[in-house]
């Protein structure tokens, strides 16, 4: 989803010039005549959609400066653009004072424009990403901060915001990677609870003698290999929420310690000669269904609901299509910066790709796949090419090894002696590379790939990074490939 700039211009054909040439960059653009009619805008119910502001320091009824100075208390986090003819030290200086990011001068130069739209939304992206890492870390996270925009998260935090104002137990259900977590964590924000601990447990990863200890803590040399006092769960999360993820993993005979901690608001660590009083707030997550558990006799039918008392269902990735946009944008902003790359975005065609994709493995899924394409993407935009393997799965987006060019193929070492291999397919060649040997027998297929790294190293002069893109490789395997081949000279 593109990034939405608000031109502020009270000068009509400096305005459309502005307009076209945002639009020309890949942004959404709207163009206003004055510092007013922008207030206006931002202020209204598209005012939260706008991402930065390109603006004029010299217009009638309200000047730029005013107009920043009142900015900060309609939208004081908005990055700002100032234009201006008046390219003097001292006209920068008043209007950074006032607010503004950065400054150009007219006639603005296009490429300087550009980059500085690109650089100011990646910041603001930044901040926005350290903003919500701040509050995740310190349990403020609210459902203002989650990026779930789609009518069918619309239940989810309506009913996550209705439970997080009471201190009643909540299970969170839904498929693996549809993000529980998130909102059990946006719940705590919401809650009384906010700011203290938010402690998460997988109970499917916890080895089964040790689960007891890990919830319930335990004393020193209570059993084998205690060496000192452990401090369980329910106590570190003492005042605040304790998550428990996976619950339905629960043994059954923890299901009943559990069930009584829950009951009475008491925990017997392992060893221990007397109870300890927890404030605890419980939700849990699962992915199984828990009624078919409870009938099956895998899971105590008391102690389901008992969890069980505000149920919320998170729909899978593939039943709230909106939301994939935001978040491709998220994980690009969050991953390019701990990667140290400057992808900036992604294109239109691989964007309509990866939302014609039905994402079984949900938002953990696409998280990974954006981590990969990163990793791959050689420009400042993840194409289709960054995602060969969703492209193999999605109808009309297959990635195909470019043809290569019609040349004398390299020398064949065949039974009856040396051969080149011709063009034609019923000759047993194609594009130059043999497949067969003169006997009529199919080629080994490392021969036939030998030759066709060798014809894509000659089309594309050696360059690796650019052959191994087309061969739909990555470089690493490809380096590995040619070395396995006896290819290094020919790249050199």
């Amino acid at each position: 989803m593109a990034a939405r700039v608000l031109i502020v211009e009270d000068e009509p054909a400096q305005r459309r010039i502005l307009e076209e040439m945002v639009k020309r960059f890949g942004f959404e653009a709207a163009a206003v005549d004055g510092g007013l009619k922008a207030l206006d805008a931002l202020r209204g119910p598209q005012g939260g959609t706008y991402e930065l502001v390109i603006l004029d320091l010299m217009m009638p009824e309200m000047d730029g400066i005013e107009f920043l100075e009142k900015l900060q208390g309609v939208r004081g986090d908005l990055p700002v653009i100032v234009q201006t003819s008046q390219g003097s030290i001292e006209t920068v200086i008043k209007a950074m004072r006032a607010g503004a990011d950065d400054f150009v001068v007219k006639p603005v130069s296009p490429e300087r424009l550009k980059v500085s739209i690109q650089n100011l939304l990646k910041v603001n992206a930044l901040t926005e990403e350290v903003k919500r890492l701040n509050k995740r870390v310190s349990g403020a996270l609210t459902f203002s901060d989650l990026i779930a925009s789609s009518s069918g998260m619309a239940n989810v935090i309506r009913l996550g915001k209705r439970g997080a104002a009471s201190n009643i137990p909540i299970l969170i259900e839904g498929e693996s990677g549809v993000g529980k977590e998130m909102i059990a964590r946006a719940i705590q924000g919401e809650s009384e609870r906010a700011g203290r601990s938010f402690v998460a447990v997988n109970c499917g990863a916890i080895p089964e003698n040790l689960v007891e200890s890990t919830l319930f803590g335990h004393e020193k040399g209570s059993f084998t290999g205690a060496t000192s006092k452990h401090i369980g769960k329910f106590q570190e999360a003492d005042g605040g929420t304790l998550f428990l993820d996976e619950v339905a993993e629960l043994p059954l005979e923890m299901q009943v310690k559990l069930l009584r901690a829950i009951q009475e608001g008491e925990i017997d660590p392992v060893g221990s000669r007397k109870p300890v009083k927890v404030n605890v707030r419980i939700v849990s997550a699962t992915n199984r269904n828990m009624i078919e558990m409870v009938k099956a006799g895998l899971f105590r039918e008391d102690l389901y609901y008992r969890l069980n008392v505000f149920p919320i269902m998170v729909p899978p990735l593939r039943d709230r299509k909106d939301d994939i946009p935001g978040l491709i944008n998220h994980f690009i902003t969050k991953l390019s910066a701990e990667e140290g790359r400057k992808v900036r975005g992604i294109r239109e065609d691989a964007l309509g790709m990866l939302m014609a994709y039905a994402w079984p493995g949900n938002v953990r899924q696409l998280e990974n796949t954006v981590f990969r394409a990163i990793v791959l993407c050689e420009g400042d935009q993840l194409g289709i090419e960054d995602f060969p393997q969703i492209a193999s799965l999605v109808e009309g987006y297959e990635i195909k090894v470019p043809a290569a060019p019609v040349m004398p193929a390299a020398p064949v070492t065949t039974p009856s002696g040396p051969r080149r291999g011709g063009t034609e397919v019923s000759d047993g060649t194609a594009l130059g590379i043999p497949v067969v040997t003169d006997g009529g027998h199919i080629r080994k297929l490392e021969e036939v790939e030998a030759d066709m790294i060798r014809l894509a190293l000659h089309r594309y002069r050696g360059q690796m990074s650019e052959v191994a893109r087309k061969l739909g490789i990555g470089r690493s395997t490809l380096y590995r490939k040619m070395r396995d081949l006896g290819l290094e000279e020919a790249a050199s």
